[in-house]
């Protein structure tokens, strides 16, 4: 009897596209631990450690992804290739621009006007002030847009492509069969 291979997931995209909500249910769904890179990355008072410390960032990707089994969502360049040298899958959720901006405008109104954490214990919230700060997801989601595309291309798609399976999503009605075959790969 062969021995399973632990399923790890790696789920890339541009901000706003889904990556966290994805990667939650479909860790939910395979009772797998979910790690969102943006919670290893954001400290209190939005202090951006894979900035201030790539080194330290690096070394909490390493200790996250260490165990068999995860799903991943994340695009820090830093930690990718830690990522996907251990990823089995990468779902690529390439959606439009107009999908793009549709989902993080209405995340971010929503998470401003009810005022919610975003990491526990960090403190740090949507205000409606930082949305035209660059790093707002919003103004991040549409200046690196065309280039996540390319980046993902070269990177998923061209010679240089990781051992994993690559499921690219380039609609919402896509994802559902993109996740039938993900589960017809790795059957429980």
């Amino acid at each position: 009897m062969m021995e399973a291979v632990p399923l790890r997931i790696a789920i890339v995209g541009t901000s706003g596209s889904g990556k966290s909500t994805l990667a939650r249910r479909i860790a939910a769904d395979r009772d797998l631990p979910c790690i969102e890179l943006d919670a290893i990355n954001w400290g209190p008072g939005w202090a951006n450690l894979s900035r201030m410390d790539p080194a330290a960032f690096v070394s909490r990707v390493e200790a996250a992804i260490a165990p068999d089994g995860w799903v991943v969502d994340g695009n820090y360049r830093i930690a990718q290739p830690l990522v996907l040298r251990l990823a089995t899958d990468v779902v690529w959720l390439d959606y439009s621009r107009a999908v793009v901006m549709r989902r993080v405008l209405a995340r971010s109104f929503s998470r401003a006007l009810r005022a919610i954490e975003l990491w526990p214990g960090t403190g740090n919230r949507e205000s409606w002030r930082r949305w035209l700060d660059a790093e707002h997801p919003i103004r991040w989601a549409w200046d690196t847009h065309a280039a996540n595309r390319a980046r993902y291309e070269v990177l998923l798609c061209g010679n240089n492509r990781p051992n994993a399976c690559v499921h690219r999503v380039r609609t919402p009605t896509d994802l559902s069969p993109a996740l039938a075959r993900l589960s017809a790969r790795h059957r429980r």
